[in-house]
């Protein structure tokens, strides 16, 4: 361990997800063993927040590229929005240039869910910086799905055990239309990838529950009314139960999350207030 990593304060948010980190500068380049301390607190608390991070592109990607390869900036309604020159980074913003947005997600609510878990291969996280912030609102909230899971009673436990869940492939966190899709109109046969519902951390043995996101969603070969109506039960422990914890954004906060054991959102915000946020996302490489 070198000195520099002795500086490194990390600091919890809540009991069941998130940590605060000091004592590191992301725009330089990071000894090994600082990445092993960071990939190690990432493990643990799940969402890691660096404030006052004055970052490049370059030092944004550099940074995200530690946990490994990412993803160029996925479609939205508008079409692939990422930072001209580095089609890695998506933009996320409600600011309008020559009559469209410059960004995706606009100044709505998201609502809760993790990315991009209609593919095969859901990524592994997404780092999220902060160029502009709105005066009010904006803030993210995270879940961790082990807790969501851990805190079903145990008959629900049992009866999700070896159900699958197709993920809706058409709308985004925002609710819009993806690219190229329309609303589905069928759920037995709608585009999506299927997941199990309990997923199993290969590292810890911990459960967690595999949610992605509510709309469209289908509980494969149920009936959709029983299918509808276990998601309800699901997805009111989730959000009414389960601790959440929000981050209140400041321009420089980076935030890095574990997609694959987490699920977050986004508050509305007034939408004459400018936000814009870079985000890298981080490949998976096991489903």
């Amino acid at each position: 361990m070198s000195t520099l990593d002795l500086a490194i304060r990390i600091l919890p948010a809540s009991e069941t997800v998130g940590a605060i980190v000091t004592g590191v500068d992301l725009s330089q380049r990071l000894h090994p063993g600082t990445i092993q301390i960071l990939k190690d607190a990432l493990a643990r608390h799940l969402v890691l927040v660096y404030r006052d991070q004055d970052l490049a592109p370059d030092d944004l990607v550099r940074y995200s590229r530690q946990f490994g390869e990412l993803d160029p900036a996925p479609l939205s309604e508008w079409g692939r929005q990422c930072l001209p020159g580095h089609e890695e980074i998506y933009l996320i913003s409600n600011i309008i240039e020559n009559g469209r947005p410059i960004g995706a997600l606009g100044a709505g609510e998201s609502e809760w869910h993790s990315d991009m878990n209609f593919e095969k291969v859901p990524p592994f996280g997404s780092c999220l910086y902060g160029v502009e912030v709105p005066k009010d609102g904006g803030n993210t909230g995270f879940i961790s799905a082990f807790a969501a899971y851990e805190r079903l009673p145990d008959d629900l436990k049992a009866f999700i055990e070896d159900l699958s869940l197709k993920h809706d492939a058409t709308t985004n966190s925002g609710g819009a239309l993806r690219k190229g899709h329309v609303a589905p109109t069928d759920l037995t046969v709608s585009p999506g990838e299927i997941h199990p519902l309990v997923k199993v951390d290969p590292e810890t043995g911990r459960k967690a529950l595999f949610l992605g996101r509510r709309r469209y969603a289908y509980v494969m070969d149920l009936p959709i009314a029983d299918s509808e109506a276990l998601l309800d039960e699901l997805w009111y422990h989730v959000t009414e139960l389960t601790p959440s914890w929000h981050h209140r954004w400041r321009v420089c906060d980076l935030v890095q999350w574990d997609n694959r054991w987490t699920m977050h959102r986004r508050d509305p915000f007034p939408g004459d207030q400018r936000r814009l946020m870079y985000r890298t996302q981080i490949r998976g490489t096991t489903a």
